[in-house]
């Protein structure tokens, strides 16, 4: 099984990375993982909605490219869900036939309306709003949390 990480932007501290890192390492005992960070589209200081929306066409584009398997958008419209839920949605889209399950995480403008639309499941982590690169090491740590769940470690409890 292979989980597929597509991100808009690249991290900008240590600390994030380094926090990434460990949990990509921890999932290497369960799954392949790949990351793809995209680049963000500049927007001027004070984007208007039609400057947003091409934004956030330009970006899908390129996520569009990467994208594959089970796909679950981050987005806050999404299901909050939890991390049993999680553990059971990664299990269930592995035994319709998907070998490979895609996360992605928009820019802070969020994703356009078909990468939404080509999900299969909409994921939100929360009401409350973090930082997207925040949101990458949380989503990592659920992911291995999933996987812990499901082969009856420890870790979850």
């Amino acid at each position: 099984m292979t989980i597929n990480l597509i991100v808009i932007g690249r991290l900008k501290e240590d600390y994030l990375r380094n926090a990434c890192d460990e949990y990509i390492k921890r999932l290497s005992r369960y799954c392949s993982f790949e990351i793809h960070e995209l680049s963000e589209y500049r927007l001027s200081d004070n984007p208007s909605e039609k400057e947003i929306a091409n934004a956030l066409s330009k970006e899908a584009e390129n996520i569009r490219k990467y994208a594959r398997g089970y796909i679950i958008p981050m987005c806050i419209e999404g299901k909050q869900i939890s991390s049993p839920e999680l553990s059971g949605t990664i299990q269930n889209a592995v035994i319709s036939g998907n070998n490979t399950v895609t996360f992605i995480i928009g820019s802070s403008f969020g994703l356009a309306p078909e990468i939404k639309a080509m999900g299969d499941f909409k994921l939100s982590m929360s009401k409350m709003t973090f930082p997207h690169q925040l949101a990458r090491v949380m989503l990592l740590e659920q992911i291995y949390r999933a996987f812990q769940i499901s082969s009856g470690g420890k870790y979850h409890k």
